[in-house]
């Protein structure tokens, strides 16, 4: 699909000299010079943005192959998490010992001396030049305070080999804790279901932003997730597909806990939805009693919504609801139960509210809060309710702030700007529309405690971006339409606002952008932010790598045409050996070594056919085949002339600079 960042705006271009190329022998690797490598690791360049920041001018504390990290007795979990971090890209050995007195070396992580704003969530760092001390009150402060330390560590810290240091820390105190209790974000697992390894990644990435709660959309129309022992066709049946048509898959309850264990270690909590009495085709399809007129309905993988309805004059329904709610809560030690409630739109108001009052007893009776998206206002109210309003300024106010009224908390997941399947641009090749475009500014720009009339900042329990999966079939998927909106909202929801600012965040973000790719995390590169891994690539012919006519689609031709600066011609270099552009990499098509095979875009996969090292006279080589990158000069040079691979000469159509 094409792709409109001509239209959108233009990359930022990095100052000339910053990417350099790196020699190692036997070939020279696209890298980045070592300045670039360790980034600007400003003690201001956290995200989220901490409560306050005190640098201390020319102070810097650098972690040695001799140091060792100090845990108090609670602290030895957190501390041991930060040793499996830092070893493999450090190669330091890092034992983690109790404490000694005062700490004056390596990393001490304390349950005592913090700020006493701080809270459960909070922590103090100080950094010296000789140690960083992290304080907090509990054990998931200091977690929280591990995620700013290793933002402040140079990215190449996330990598799982032994890396180049230093490994330097800027000095000075930063004292942090939230602004709102609730900061979520929701995979939808029931359109395309994911394994249990993608949603310990997702754990594991949203853990850096400080998110502490994982909303698991465990049911849908097109798919039941979760094994229930009681009613055992709603997995093995309701979850045999997806969207599509796929294969589906389900959770057994071993699966489940493993998922609620995993989160727990990362100090994140799950919410479970089984949504109801919409979205519910896939138990209407296993179980014909559940339909008022007793005939089981077909498997559905479309994406409508709405058609789809419990039988609320049943006595059946309340019964099968009662078997799912109970069995599920004894699998979930959190305190909070999402029953959905959303989008009911076969269910008749009457029957909507008689079927709410009856189903919510079922999770409050159980000692958990009940949470449901904000049409669930229309019922009556169950003590602490908790409201997850999606809609947009001004839209269903009168609910939310009538429910509010009755003492409700809300969750701030306004579609237009939480909702992360949304696309960037008209031209994503994944994501939805429905509720417009959402570039990061968008979903950075707001404020959860001035969003809906009538519910104030005390009424507000957090924010949550929603991931709903009618196109997210990969974890590839996931990367890109998280991030990096993901971490604007984890900052929405965990800094004050008089921190909130969109230049600063906008330069943060880019600063995490190494990071990410570090990490692994496939992420859209957004022109709105100025990463500082892009390059233009210019042949000696003068004109430059260009994705031909600005699409992200797989099999786009590389093209020369006229340098213009846009993001068509922007390529990040992230050290791996790929030459990226648009979130995917330059390929040589099919794999096919042969001379005059064509340059491709396509989705980076970390095949042969993806790897390019520049060598001393400037040839751009392909090393799985030996040849070079070049430009067709037997088809003229002008705009629209191919690249291709070639036996490497010293033509000019094979010179290439970075700038």
């Amino acid at each position: 699909m094409p792709y409109s960042h001509r239209s959108d705006g233009v990359l930022p271009r990095l100052t000339r000299g910053l990417l350099a190329l790196l020699l190692i022998a036997p070939v020279i690797s696209l890298v980045t010079a070592p300045a670039a490598a360790a980034a600007d690791t400003s003690l201001r360049n956290v995200v989220p943005a901490p409560v306050s920041v005190t640098p201390a001018a020319e102070v810097t504390y650098t972690l040695s192959s001799s140091a060792v990290i100090h845990a108090d007795a609670g602290a030895s979990e957190v501390a041991n998490q930060l040793a499996a971090l830092l070893r493999p890209s450090t190669g330091y050995a890092l034992p983690v010992v109790a404490p000694e007195g005062e700490p004056n070396d390596g990393i001490s992580l304390l349950l005592s001396g913090a700020d006493s704003q701080v809270g459960d969530e909070g922590y103090q760092l100080d950094v010296t030049d000789t140690a960083v001390a992290l304080r907090a009150e509990t054990p998931t402060g200091l977690f929280r305070g591990v995620q700013t330390l290793r933002q402040l560590l140079p990215e190449t810290v996330e990598r799982r080999t032994q890396q180049s240091g230093p490994w330097a820390v800027p000095g000075g105190r930063i004292i942090d804790y939230p602004r709102f209790a609730y900061r979520g974000a929701m995979l939808d697992v029931a359109r395309h279901f994911q394994p249990v390894s993608t949603v310990r990644r997702y754990i594991d990435q949203l853990a850096l932003y400080k998110i502490n709660y994982l909303h698991l959309h465990l049911t849908d129309d097109q798919g039941w997730r979760i094994a229930i022992d009681s009613w055992p066709r709603l997995a093995e049946y309701g979850g045999s597909t997806q969207v599509g048509g796929g294969p589906g898959g389900y959770y057994t309850k071993d699966d489940y806990r493993e998922i609620v264990s995993y989160a727990q270690s990362r100090h994140m909590t799950i919410v479970p939805e089984i949504d109801m009495p919409g979205h519910t085709h896939a138990a209407l399809a296993s179980y014909a009693e559940l339909n008022c007129d007793g005939v089981a309905r077909p498997l559905y993988t479309g994406i409508n919504v709405g058609f789809s309805s419990l039988c609320a004059s049943r006595e059946i329904t309340y019964d099968f609801v009662d078997d799912v709610l109970r069995e599920l809560i004894e699998l979930t030690p959190g305190p909070y139960v999402h029953i959905g409630g959303d989008e009911a739109h076969s269910t008749s108001h009457d029957d909507y509210v008689t079927f709410a009052n009856r189903v919510q007893p079922m999770v409050t009776g159980r000692d958990r809060t009940v949470v449901g998206w904000h049409q669930l206002g229309a019922a009556e109210h169950s003590e602490h309710r908790v409201m997850q309003y999606w809609g947009n300024e001004g839209s269903s106010s009168a609910t939310v702030a009538d429910a509010v009224s009755r003492g409700a908390r809300v969750i701030m997941s306004p579609s237009k700007r939480a909702y992360l399947d949304m696309k960037y641009t008209s031209s994503n090749h994944i994501g939805l529309s429905w509720a417009g475009y959402t570039e990061v500014s968008k979903a950075y720009d707001w404020n959860p405690a001035q969003f809906v009339t009538g519910v104030a900042e005390s009424a507000v329990l957090g924010v949550e971006a929603p991931l709903w999966s009618e196109t997210v079939v990969t974890q590839a998927d996931i990367d890109f339409l998280a991030f990096p909106r993901l971490p604007a909202i984890a900052e929405v929801g965990w800094s004050p606002w008089s921190t909130h600012d969109w230049n600063s965040f906008r330069t943060r973000l880019a600063a995490h952008g190494p990071r990410m790719l570090a990490m692994g995390i496939d992420f859209y590169p957004s022109p709105q932010i100025p990463w500082p891994l892009t390059s233009e690539v210019k042949s000696a012919t003068g004109f430059c790598l260009d994705v031909t006519g600005a699409s992200s689609a797989d099999q786009t031709p590389i093209q020369l045409y006229d340098c213009n600066e846009s993001g068509a011609q922007q390529w990040m270099l992230p050290g791996d050996g790929t030459i990226r552009s648009l979130s995917k990499c330059l390929d040589v098509r099919g794999a096919n070594y042969a001379n005059g095979t064509k340059i491709q875009l396509f989705r980076c996969n970390k095949s042969g056919a993806q790897q390019w090292a520049q060598q001393p006279d400037g040839t751009i080589r392909n090393p799985a085949s030996g040849k070079c990158l070049d430009a067709a000069a037997g088809q003229g040079f002008k705009n629209g002339t191919p690249v291709m691979l070639w036996s490497c000469h010293a033509g000019s159509n094979q010179q290439w600079t970075l700038s």
